[in-house]
C-alpha cells in the first residue's frame, strides 16, 4: 500500500472529513506538512475536499522565517489553492517560546474554525511525533490519559492524517518526487528538551533496547486512547460534561465516593471544564486535588496553573485564574422598595418583598423566620426609605429568632458549613444600618413576625443562589 493510500485509510478510520467540508491544511514548510499538502490534494475528490492552505509566520526566526511564509505561498499558489497567513509575534509574549506559539497557533485555527473559512484544520503531526510526545510525558509525570498523545481528531476540528507514517518515510517519499521542503534550523537546537529527546535519547533507547521503540510508543498511545473513549463515556454517569461552565463546584463526596480511577478522571474533566484544557497538568496535581478531598481539614487551597482549586468543608470549588484581570468589586449596596424585587450582584437570584396581611399562623418554635413585622417598622412608608440589600461584611451580627444574644454572622457560617467563596456575596436586608434579615439564618428577632402580627413584609429569594445550596455545578 502506497503512503497515501495508506493516509486515505487512516482518514476513512478515524472518520476525520465529510463529504464536502472545507480543510485548512496547516502547512509550516516542513517535510511532513509539504507531503501532506500534497496527499491532500491528491485525496480531496474522494470526499470532495475544498482544500486551503494555513501558514503561521511565529516572528521568531527572522529572516528565516519570512523565507518560509514566502515558500508556502509559492506552494499554495502553484496548487491554486487559497492562502491564510497570519504574522506573530511570539517572542514579544514574553513566556516558553514553545508554549506561546502552540497558543498563536490554536488562536488562529480557532479563528479560521470559528469565521466557517474552514470546517477542519489538518496538521502534519506523524507517527514520529506520536513517539515523541508519548515518552516526554513519561519523563514529565503524566498520568495514564497524557499517555494517549496526539489524538487523530479533536474536539476542536483539528485532524491528524499523517499518524500513522514516520517523518523518515515521509521524507523518503518527497526525494523520490524530487520535492523541496524548508529545513527548521531550530530543530537542531540542543537546548529544547524537545530535540534533545528527538535526537539523543530516543535513538540510544532504540539503539539499547528496542529497535521498534518509536512502533511501540505509538501503539501505546493508541491503545490509551481507545481506554480514554472509554472511560469518558463511563464518567458521563457521574458527572456529565455537557453544561459544565467554571468556576464549577462539586461535593467531595463525588471524588471520595469513587473508586480511585473514577476520581482521578473526574478531577481530570472538572479541570478541563474550568480551565479549557489540560496543558501543564501533571499527574501529582491530580493527585494532590485527590489529597485534599480525602483530607479532613475544612479549608484547603491548590493553585495549578491556570486554575485555582478551593476546597471548604463539603465541598470543592474549581475556578480558573485571570492572571491581569481587575479585581471584582466585593461589596454592594442597593435600595430596596416595599413591594418590589432586586437581582443579586453576581448571582441569578432574586430578592423579592411583598408587603401581605398575615394569614398563617406563625410557628411557636420556628428559629428561621422570613417575614418581618411591617407595623413594628414604623418609619417605612410605600417606597421604603432607607431600606437596603447588601452582602455580608466582617463583623456584622445581629439576634435571630430564638435567640437571647447577638451573634457574629461568621460564625453561624461556620456552623452551618457554608463555604468561603459563597461568603462574599451573602445577602443581608438591612434598614438605616440595622440588620433586618439575612439569608438562610431568617429575620432579626426584634422585627420577625409574630403570632399578633396583622400586616409582614415577607421576603423571598428565587434562582439558584449560592453554589452550595443549588448542589449543582
Amino acid at each position: 500500500m502506497s503512503l497515501v493510500d495508506r493516509v486515505a485509510e487512516f482518514i476513512a478510520r478515524h472518520g476525520m472529513f465529510r463529504a464536502g467540508q472545507r480543510a485548512g491544511v496547516a502547512v509550516s514548510g516542513g517535510s511532513d506538512s509539504v507531503f501532506l499538502l500534497h496527499a491532500l490534494r491528491e485525496l480531496a475528490s474522494r470526499w470532495n475536499l475544498e482544500l486551503s492552505v494555513v501558514h503561521i509566520e511565529h516572528g521568531i526566526r527572522g529572516g528565516a522565517s519570512l523565507e518560509d511564509a514566502e515558500f508556502v505561498a509559492k506552494l499554495a499558489a502553484s496548487f491554486g489553492l487559497a492562502f491564510h497567513l497570519h504574522a506573530a509575534n511570539v517572542p514579544a509574549e514574553n513566556d516558553n517560546l514553545e508554549q506561546a506559539a502552540r497558543r498563536v497557533r490554536a488562536a488562529f485555527y480557532q479563528e479560521l474554525l470559528a469565521s466557517g473559512k474552514v470546517d477542519r484544520i489538518a496538521t502534519g503531526h506523524t507517527r514520529s511525533d506520536q513517539a515523541e510526545t508519548v515518552l516526554y510525558r513519561v519523563l514529565r509525570g503524566s498520568g495514564l490519559a497524557g499517555l494517549a498523545g496526539i489524538l487523530p481528531v479533536t474536539q476542536e476540528g483539528c485532524v491528524r492524517p499523517l499518524l500513522a507514517l514516520t517523518r523518515g518515510e515521509i521524507q523518503d517519499w518527497l526525494r523520490e518526487r524530487g520535492l523541496e521542503w524548508r529545513e527548521d534550523e531550530t530543530n537542531q537546537d540542543r537546548s529544547y528538551a524537545r530535540n534533545r529527546l528527538r535526537h539523543e535519547i530516543l535513538p540510544l533507547l532504540a539503539e539499547s533496547f528496542n529497535p521498534r521503540l518509536e512502533e511501540a510508543l505509538a501503539n501505546l498511545a493508541t491503545l490509551a486512547q481507545d481506554e480514554e473513549d472509554y472511560w469518558d463515556r463511563e464518567i458521563d454517569r457521574w458527572q456529565p460534561e455537557a453544561g459544565l461552565q467554571a468556576p464549577l463546584v462539586v461535593p467531595v463526596s463525588q471524588l471520595t465516593g469513587a473508586p480511585p480511577a473514577v476520581a482521578r478522571r473526574l478531577i481530570r474533566r472538572l479541570i478541563r471544564a474550568a480551565k479549557g484544557d489540560l496543558r501543564q497538568i501533571e499527574f501529582a496535581h491530580v493527585e494532590r486535588i485527590l489529597q485534599m478531598a480525602r483530607s479532613r481539614e475544612g479549608h484547603d487551597r491548590v493553585q495549578l496553573p491556570s486554575l485555582d482549586i478551593f476546597r471548604s468543608f463539603e465541598w470543592i470549588r474549581f475556578a480558573p485564574l485571570r492572571p491581569g484581570a481587575a479585581p471584582v468589586e466585593r461589596d454592594f449596596s442597593l435600595a430596596l422598595a416595599a413591594p418590589g424585587s432586586v437581582e443579586l450582584p453576581r448571582e441569578t437570584s432574586r430578592i423579592t418583598l411583598q408587603v401581605l396581611e398575615k394569614t398563617e399562623a406563625v410557628e411557636p418554635y420556628a428559629t428561621v423566620v422570613n417575614e418581618l413585622d411591617w407595623e413594628r417598622l414604623r418609619t417605612l412608608d410605600g417606597t421604603a426609605p432607607g431600606l437596603e440589600l447588601r452582602n455580608w461584611r466582617p463583623g456584622d451580627q445581629y439576634r435571630r429568632v430564638g435567640q437571647s444574644t447577638e451573634q457574629r454572622i461568621k460564625l453561624l457560617f461556620q456552623e452551618a458549613r457554608v463555604p468561603l467563596w459563597d461568603r462574599r456575596n451573602w445577602p443581608i436586608i438591612t434598614y438605616n444600618g440595622v440588620i433586618l434579615w439575612t439569608r438562610r439564618f431568617g429575620a432579626a428577632a426584634d422585627f420577625a413576625a409574630g403570632p399578633t402580627t396583622r400586616m409582614v413584609l415577607r421576603v423571598d429569594e428565587s434562582g439558584s443562589g449560592s453554589s452550595h445550596q443549588s448542589g449543582a455545578c
